[in-house]
């Protein structure tokens, strides 16, 4: 018996070498891309340029950065498949990594037109949906889901093909909407890969393979991170804050149906997304995909907060609700979820409370014409 727990206890002593190896593999690989489409997109003229309203940034800031993060998990994907067998050990094929790849190319090809011409949201929604049919066409799918309240229920093909287009297309554009700070919204994406990874290595849901390919993921979101960090030296840019949520969406779908953590984590960007749509749709009657400068993150900017205090915080909530789902049954984690949005709810009208008061005693301060 105490043969087989050293046995037991080394082999997961040796997984947790190597995932950290291929970390820091993917992190030094995104770094050195990340640092190439700088200076292409800057000679490309592709840059953000400041409009001291959305965009708070004091000098015109390169685009394309998601393209790194996308090439160093397409390199590191044909590098495994053609020569390890690493990546495919369980449920997930070649073909669904051909679809995720694919679908990859749609959003980061589409952001660059976005990024260089500006097109209008009508038109940039085309690529996230592209990017979602590929991936279920290619035949990623949930085919059950865990019953909070017991059993479990299972998905007719085309009912998998609805929740993982609407899935996808969810945390798509809540990592976009989620995109104005520096840092933000790849850092939140990236901790809840490490999530997956955790979740992933246990005992209990033990699947190398996904926790691989997160590790692949968190290396890559690191490597761009280091130079997104405020003050960012180089933006997502429109594909790039797409193409990290369908990576993590994705993640979620193949490791099994591993939803709810990736729900816990983006509880927060999740809220602000459904508070910003409705708003836009029913008390501001327009398309909810065109931006504005009323998300929670610039409220908070508005009454006094720093970048780098905001950001902090997204991923401390982030990273703390995504630990206590790992130690929850579905029951629980559907209460956590729950609680987190009320939670939210209160803090959020409590933000607004105090920005309406700010504005207001701005509005005193002013000298009358």
């Amino acid at each position: 018996m105490a043969a087989k727990y050293e046995l037991k206890k080394r082999k997961n002593y040796n997984m947790a070498w190597n995932l950290i190896v291929w970390i820091i593999l993917a992190f030094v690989c995104s770094f050195l891309f990340t640092l190439a489409i700088k200076r292409i997109a800057l000679r490309l003229g592709v840059v953000d340029s400041p409009d001291n309203v959305r965009k708070i940034h004091k000098e015109p800031v390169p685009l394309l950065g998601g393209t790194a993060i996308f090439i160093t998990m397409a390199i590191f994907i044909i590098g495994f498949l053609l020569f390890s067998e690493s990546l495919t050990g369980g449920e997930i094929t070649k073909t669904h990594y051909l679809g995720f790849l694919l679908g990859g190319i749609a959003l980061v090809a589409g952001g660059y037109f976005d990024d260089r011409y500006n097109l209008k949201p009508q038109f940039s929604i085309l690529f996230p949906i592209t990017a979602s049919l590929v991936i279920i066409f290619f035949g990623i799918e949930v085919d059950k889901l865990t019953n909070p309240f017991g059993g479990i229920v299972y998905l007719k093909s085309w009912q998998s093909d609805i929740l993982v287009f609407i899935w996808l297309m969810i945390v798509m554009y809540t990592t976009k909407f989620l995109d104005g700070l520096d840092g933000l919204s790849g850092g939140v994406s990236g901790i809840g890969a490490f999530m997956i990874m955790l979740l992933s290595s246990t005992a209990a849901y033990f699947q190398p393979d996904v926790a691989l390919l997160s590790a692949l993921s968190i290396g890559a979101i690191a490597g761009f991170l280091v130079l997104n960090f405020h003050p960012a030296k180089i933006f997502l840019g429109e594909g790039g804050s797409t193409f990290v949520g369908f990576l993590l969406g994705s993640l979620a779908i193949i490791s099994g149906g591993k939803l709810a953590i990736a729900l816990v984590v983006l509880a927060l960007p999740l809220f602000d997304t459904a508070w910003v749509i409705l708003r836009r749709m029913f008390v501001e009657k327009r398309l909810p995909v065109i931006g504005d400068r009323k998300h929670l993150h610039h409220r908070l900017l508005d009454i006094g907060f720093l970048q780098k205090q905001i950001v902090l915080s997204y991923y401390f909530v982030a990273a703390s609700l995504g630990l206590l789902t790992l130690f929850l049954q579905s029951r629980q984690k559907l209460v956590l979820f729950g609680a987190s949005i009320l939670l939210l709810v209160i803090a959020a009208l409590f933000i607004v409370f105090v920005g309406a008061q700010h504005d207001e005693s701005k509005q005193k301060g002013k000298p009358k014409a």
